[in-house]
């Protein structure tokens, strides 16, 4: 029987990423890739990120998340899932901030500067390209040498990269919505420059203090958001001097607040987190699961 066979679920989104949280703390079992993968199929509760929330490994902490994407492998973070698992947590405590473990790292969630509003410090970015990482040695980050197109007219060419506990390439455009991401995503999230996938971004800064950006999410797929990638993209920009270290990033999805701190280089990211619905998992759906 499936680790996730009557289990109750929270289906939730923040900023259009699609969520699922499922609290197995008091009830702990191990949830494997194709439990993952069963979740997201059409017939049941399809998502962007599962989180699935198990007692806490360590002294401080208030559960140790595994985050798993829609074709059952797993994420080392995701900003957006992290806001979500604070909203539902902080509504049944009452507390207003907790500190995660997550593969990434520990993660540490209060509650934002309105009451609709949840932070979550992503920790510091990784700009070595073994960190990323990089199949090949790339001395500065800032712009690496990787392009799709023909080799005199390339469509897309020379990202910025970046590790926020998953590793993210970013694609410096004047549009966003005028590149087939759907097209190139796949192909650029399995180069082979990048050994464990990439989350790919096409990213137009606006202004010092604003940018948009559009993601192909590893494992994932196309997505309304990705909070890791804007908090990625945002550390790019500022790396270029091209932006501020206090950002608007808009995604398709809507509007993240972006800090890339300069006192101890954590990323803090605010945004909203929104409640759908709940129920619990048709052990149906796990049958062909071994």
């Amino acid at each position: 029987m499936s680790a996730l066979a009557n289990r109750h679920f929270s289906k939730m989104n923040g900023i259009g990423n699609e969520i699922v949280v499922v609290d197995l703390r008091d009830h702990p079992a191990t949830v494997t890739a194709d439990d993952a993968r069963a979740v997201a199929a059409p017939n049941a509760v399809p998502y962007d990120q599962l989180m699935v929330l198990q007692p806490p490994r360590l002294a401080g902490t208030d559960a140790f998340i595994r985050i798993y994407n829609n074709d059952g492998s797993e994420s080392g973070a995701c900003g957006n899932g992290m806001r979500c698992v604070a909203r539902q947590l902080f509504a049944a405590t009452g507390k207003s901030a907790m500190t995660f473990e997550t593969k990434a790292g520990l993660l540490n969630t209060w509650q934002g500067p309105t009451p609709e509003l949840y932070t979550v410090d992503m920790g510091p970015p990784k700009f070595g390209w073994q960190d990323i990482p990089l199949a090949e040695e790339f001395r500065d980050t800032r712009s690496i040498e990787l392009q799709i197109g023909p080799i005199d007219a390339p469509v897309l060419h020379t990202p910025s990269v970046v590790s926020m506990g998953n590793p993210h390439a970013i694609f410096w455009v004047d549009d966003v919505e005028a590149y087939d991401l759907g097209r190139f995503g796949p192909l650029l999230e399995n180069h082979p420059i990048f050994p464990e996938r990439a989350n790919i971004t096409l990213a137009h800064i606006v202004d010092r203090d604003h940018i948009t950006i559009r993601t192909w999410e590893r494992g994932a797929g196309l997505t309304k958001a990705c909070g890791s990638a804007a908090c990625a993209t945002a550390v790019a920009a500022a790396r270029l001097r091209r932006t501020n270290r206090i950002v608007q990033v808009t995604l398709p999805g809507g509007d993240l607040t972006i800090e890339w701190r300069k006192s101890d280089d954590h990323v803090l990211m605010t945004g909203t987190a929104t409640f759908e619905f709940e129920g619990r998992f048709d052990p149906a759906l796990f049958a062909s699961v071994a």
